[in-house]
């Protein structure tokens, strides 16, 4: 009878939805963190509340990015968030998006005398970004050769406060936040981008649509601005 069960759920359509999806993502608040026990944050609360619309069972892991984005590329039924979707990462992932779309600029700590006018003009400082993150392919990319690749985004922010580094990319939305706590401040815009869902090449096709018909109502409906403005974030229109 379990042979007969097995070869049953085996033939069905839907036996691969019977799995939980496996979402990982980085401490990168206010987008996703952990506070206590609790995974936190904008984009984690678009993707519970995508899950609970379809209906499917999911957990979500902070891993380190390099970790996080590695897992998506590899195990199936992972997705990573958010992820920012360029040409060099399209081929690599199957999309849902978008969770936001955002702007990435080069800050300094205030007082640190670090000035540019365009990106050409930053190429002389050495910039700290987070390893695997699509803010070091976008500064090779543009020509920076000078960079320092540190493990994680507060591993960038701490060098970058105590001088160790000159600059940082940073998501322009967490940066309107960010300058109200700590002493930094704008130098210039890196790139332009949206920011998504990333799951492994093997996703389930009509799983991910149903990913994104839930998120483009969550868009539609006001939601998703509505939660921006909640971890104090103001999208433009």
């Amino acid at each position: 009878m379990k042979k007969l069960l097995l070869l049953a759920c085996l033939a069905l359509p839907c036996a691969a939805h019977a799995q939980t999806i496996n979402f990982t993502t980085e401490d990168y608040a206010p987008f996703n963190y952990r506070e206590g026990k609790e995974i936190k944050g904008a984009t984690v609360e678009q993707v519970e509340k995508v899950m609970a619309a379809i209906g499917v069972d999911y957990t979500i892991e902070v891993l380190p990015w390099a970790r996080a984005f590695g897992l998506a590329r590899t195990a199936p039924m992972t997705c990573v968030f958010a992820t920012a979707h360029n040409g060099a990462r399209d081929p690599l992932f199957k999309w849902i998006e978008p969770l936001l779309i955002d702007r990435n600029i080069l800050i300094t700590r205030k007082g640190s005398g670090v000035t540019a006018g365009n990106l050409d003009e930053a190429k002389k400082y050495t910039i700290g970004t987070q390893r695997e993150d699509y803010t070091e392919t976008t500064l090779k990319e543009k020509g920076f050769t000078k960079l320092d690749v540190a493990s994680d985004f507060n591993a960038t922010l701490r060098k970058l406060l105590s001088g160790r580094i000159d600059m940082m990319p940073i998501s322009e939305l967490y940066f309107d936040k960010l300058k109200a706590d700590q002493p930094v401040e704008m130098v210039t815009v890196l790139s332009a981008q949206p920011m998504g869902i990333a799951c492994e090449k093997g996703f389930p096709d009509d799983l991910r649509a149903k990913m994104q018909s839930a998120l483009d109502k969550l868009i539609a409906d006001g939601e998703q601005k509505k939660i921006f403005l909640k971890y104090g974030m103001n999208l433009s229109d």
